[in-house]
């Protein structure tokens, strides 16, 4: 881990936001819920997920960006993302270095959660 708690959770930040605006740098997965819900609904949510910046320290209290709610017509939505070793069997043992971490995020209606 490193030396300095804010410059790890500021890498954190980083590579979760760039997982979830652009896909790269881990895995993503839909819940079954939300799949069912059709192609529209789907690409609205991708899009919203993608876009979101209302980060709060009542909603990210770690400073992470690892979780986020949006709303699709009626329907909540979460993402969420979890810190995984290389291996997707054991957590994490330091989520700020990508060389030991896989990130997973995974987009799911809240009734999912």
């Amino acid at each position: 881990m490193s030396a300095d708690p804010i410059c790890q959770i500021c890498k954190i930040r980083k590579l979760n936001d760039q997982l979830r605006k652009t896909g790269e740098g881990g895995k993503f997965l839909l819940t079954r819920a939300l799949n069912d819900k059709g192609d529209a609904f789907v690409q609205a949510a991708i899009t919203a997920m993608k876009s979101f910046d209302a980060f709060t320290p009542e909603n990210d209290p770690h400073g992470e960006h690892d979780f986020g709610q949006i709303v699709i017509g009626q329907e909540t939505v979460f993402w969420k993302i979890d810190y995984y070793d290389q291996t997707m069997e054991y957590a994490s043992a330091d989520a700020s270095d990508p060389a030991q971490t896989t990130r997973v995020l995974t987009l799911m209606l809240a009734s999912d959660y």
